[in-house]
């Protein structure tokens, strides 16, 4: 028998005095003097406590608890012999490779990233840091080594744990079952998916090795925010490859598999902290770590990816990228098949653009609440912040250097360089002078800047300049470089609404354009991409070159796939196109561009204001690049008084340009022959 349970209260003092006055050696007489009493029945067990304690009723329910889970187990066994033929083979493990995705890589063939399915980056088991491999096997696994693939001690430990706390607190599952379930199985919870789960367990475990087991496991599991293994969280979380991490940041991945939501660093910082405060603990326990380096560990920051960072560079241009690429050749070659993408984007410039557009965007807001606080209305910020796009293009090839299509891509991923149709304003003006130049007008020619008024059914259109102000007589080249509006309209009529349109096809403009005069003022939407590459155009010297953002593709072999080979087509004279650049470098020097001397280059340009300061735009460009500019709200409202493409977009021209263009040569424009012999003068 068993030894007596504890006594507690009265009834343990009453056997403790009855035990004192018995003789100490059987037999013994009773002291002289003593008073010998009749000795009574003393019971050997005590009364029961008046209510039992929190141990008691544990020790009671445990016995049925551990023959619950021998009862699981014994049907687990039975399972594995009467269960029928419909698991899933596990040998199929041996042919398994993981899905290889796309990889991309910029201009001078620096890799970007991969476009998958699943944001997967395999990783050799070689290559993962012990410090992470310990953390994971700690916290979902201790017993990994020692296992054969179902940890009955694990499952005990875990019903344990849960039965005292009233919760699950603590999963019995081991890594190869958590393995199975995610290459094999499905996740719901039923009890027919945990046996299937069991058995795969058992066929991994005979088949393969644990660090060929683990290997998998830290390339397959969820680790939060889309990312697949531990190579893509590290780079998601971090900035860095798994090779790389530190011993916190090790912890905080290996916090992660457990519920990734829940824990998420980004979004809940705090308890994500604490929770990898109880996989530190579980690495000192299990003695992969010191003590003091578990209280460094927890004192350390979680050392996150900036804010800024987090956002990705060149998200745009990969989304379109991707979609294209996907439409081309479908998802199971762009996501599986490995191939190799090489891409025209530069990425130094792209983060530059990026960063000149934050910069331009955040001085426009900072105007606007200096307007609202000046009219007495506070100095909040507007309810929706501008919006704004940036292209640059190499004219020679057409390669698309960088592309913007907006402020933050984890907002709004609406690409407006490529799909924002938007009126270009004054910045269409160069097509109405190049078809001009065509049709055998000088730069030297007079216009009338004089109020003209014109009717069309019963509706009277009587355009103004920008300033309100008429100049009178004033030639080709003044009226380009001050972007007057009423000259702009007669020489239109001069020339006819058709040529205009024409020539701007011919340059890349492929919107469609309205046919009357209004055409003059930039009245047909435009997309930033087209508007960019047709004055590419002017730059090439009149041969258009389309966009191209794929240089090259190989599959996994290395075998080509697709070549992109840069094409142009004469578009425009090239003596013309000349003299048209030469028109607009004296936009830059004297007129509506002269913000962007600063460069001092040679540069050629325009600016571009709608009405009401709806859209803001500027596009210039060197002998061999091209930059283009649109700054707006999604839903067409003022951007404020006097915000034109010379105040709100040509900052973020000239940012963008000096990084294109810093330990560059200074280029110069090729000199445009004399003009054609019928060329007049000066017209009525």
């Amino acid at each position: 028998m068993g030894e007596f349970p504890r006594l507690h209260g009265r009834s343990r003092a009453i056997v403790s005095a009855r035990r004192r006055r018995r003789p100490s050696v059987p037999g013994q007489r009773a002291a002289p003097g003593s008073r010998r009493r009749r000795s009574r029945f003393v019971p050997p067990w005590p009364p029961w406590p008046p209510w039992p304690s929190w141990r008691v009723v544990r020790w009671i329910l445990l016995p049925p608890l551990l023959l619950a889970v021998l009862a699981v187990a014994g049907v687990a066994v039975a399972a594995y012999v009467y269960w029928p033929t419909d698991l899933p083979p596990a040998k199929a493990l041996e042919e398994y490779t993981p899905s290889v995705g796309s990889r991309v890589y910029a201009a001078d063939d620096e890799f970007l990233t991969e476009f998958q399915a699943e944001k997967r980056i395999f990783v050799p088991f070689q290559q993962i840091p012990p410090a992470l491999r310990n953390a994971i096997i700690a916290v979902e696994d201790a017993r990994f080594y020692s296992h054969f693939g179902v940890d009955v001690r694990g499952i005990l430990r875990a019903a344990y744990a849960n039965f005292r706390h009233g919760r699950v607190v603590e999963g019995g599952s081991t890594i190869t079952q958590q393995l199975a379930k995610v290459l094999f199985l499905t996740p719901d919870r039923s009890f027919s998916r945990k046996v299937k789960e069991a058995l795969l367990a058992f066929e991994l475990e005979k088949r393969y090795s644990k660090d060929r087991l683990l290997e998998l496991y830290l390339n397959q599991v969820y680790m939060g925010h889309g990312a697949f293994g531990v190579e893509a969280a590290a780079r998601m979380y971090f900035g860095k490859s798994v090779q790389d991490l530190t011993l916190p940041e090790a912890a905080m991945l290996a916090a992660l598999p457990r519920s990734p939501g829940n824990y998420s660093p980004f979004e809940r910082p705090e308890l994500a902290q604490r929770r990898r405060a109880i996989v530190v603990g579980r690495l000192l326990e299990h003695g992969y770590i010191s003590e003091a380096e578990a209280k460094a560990t927890n004192r350390a920051p979680l050392g996150l990816v900036p804010s800024e960072r987090r956002r990705g560079s060149g998200q745009y241009f990969l989304e379109y990228l991707q979609q294209s690429l996907e439409a081309k050749y479908g998802s199971d070659v762009l996501y599986k098949s490995g191939l190799a993408i090489y891409t025209t984007l530069d990425p130094v410039l792209q983060r530059a653009a990026e960063q000149a557009l934050r910069d331009g965007l955040q001085s426009l807001a900072r105007r606007q609440d200096a307007r609202a606080a000046t009219r007495g209305k506070g100095s909040a910020a507007p309810v929706v912040p501008p919006e704004g796009a940036v292209v640059v293009i190499e004219a020679a090839t057409g390669y698309v250097k960088a592309l913007i299509g907006g402020d933050d891509f984890a907002r709004t991923e609406f690409n407006r360089a490529l799909h924002a149709h938007r009126q270009p304003g004054s910045a269409f003006k160069p097509f109405v002078y190049l078809a001009a130049l065509e049709a055998g007008h000088a730069p030297t020619e007079i216009l009338d800047d004089s109020p003209i008024r014109y009717v069309s059914a019963g509706k009277v259109w009587a355009p103004e300049n920008y300033d309100g102000k008429f100049r009178g007589p004033v030639t080709l080249q003044q009226a380009l470089e001050e972007s007057i509006n009423v000259p702009t309209i007669r020489l239109l009529e001069q020339v006819g609404v058709n040529p205009v349109i024409d020539v701007a096809r011919r340059a890349g403009i492929q919107s469609p354009l309205p046919h009357d005069l209004t055409l003059a003022l930039g009245s047909g939407d435009v997309t930033l991409l087209e508007l960019t590459a047709a004055y590419g155009t002017f730059a090439n010297q009149g041969i258009h070159m389309e966009p191209l953002m794929v240089r090259y593709v190989t599959d996994a072999q290395g075998r080509l796939v697709e070549e992109n080979i840069p094409q142009g087509r004469e578009a425009i004279d090239a003596g013309i196109a000349n003299r048209l650049t030469q028109m607009l470098r004296g936009v830059v020097e004297r007129g509506s561009g002269v913000g962007a001397r600063v460069l001092e280059r040679p540069l050629a340009g325009k600016t571009g204001t709608t009405n009401d300061f709806s859209n803001a735009w500027f596009v210039g460009y060197t002998p061999s690049l091209v930059a283009g500019v649109w700054v707006g709200y999604d839903r067409p409202r003022s951007l404020g008084h006097d915000e034109t493409g010379a105040r709100a977009a040509l900052p973020i021209w000239v940012a963008v340009m000096r990084t294109a263009l810093r330990g560059q040569p200074v280029e110069d424009f090729a000199v445009p022959p004399a003009p054609p012999a019928g060329a007049q003068a000066a017209r009525p």
